[in-house]
């Protein structure tokens, strides 16, 4: 089992977006790096990212660079929105996530998170969100 947002967590996601052949045929299409901040888990403030480009996608610790787009959002939502007990739309709606950055840039890669939940799916089941 991996700990939500531990290093283990993101190495162990970090290899299945690496080996997403859809994530890189996608990356072709589209450019963005999105940075997710979480604050006050259980290891303290986490930052992470997703980074795509020129045919490839990353993802791990750290922020993005280049960064287009930054979340923020505490542990409690972070949990809330991995475990699918609350909407990633329903949490920006409410103010729960928030965004900075080139918000067009983030909606127009929206395939892009679509098959990104695919990959996180591979790890869920492997994840302890306590």
């Amino acid at each position: 089992m991996y700990r939500y947002l531990s290093l283990e967590w993101l190495d162990a996601l970090s290899d299945e977006v690496g080996r997403s052949d859809a994530l890189r045929g996608l990356a072709a299409e589209h450019e963005i790096g999105v940075t997710q901040v979480v604050s006050d888990g259980p290891e303290g403030d986490i930052t992470y990212h997703l980074q795509l480009a020129d045919g490839a996608a990353s993802f791990g610790a750290g922020a993005a660079f280049p960064e287009d787009v930054r979340m923020e959002q505490d542990w409690e939502t972070a949990v809330a929105v991995a475990t699918h007990r609350l909407g990633a739309q329903e949490a920006f709606i409410k103010g729960r996530i928030r965004l900075i950055g080139d918000q067009q840039k983030l909606i127009a890669a929206q395939p892009v998170f679509g098959a990104l939940d695919g990959v996180f799916a591979s790890v869920r089941q492997h994840t302890d969100y306590c």
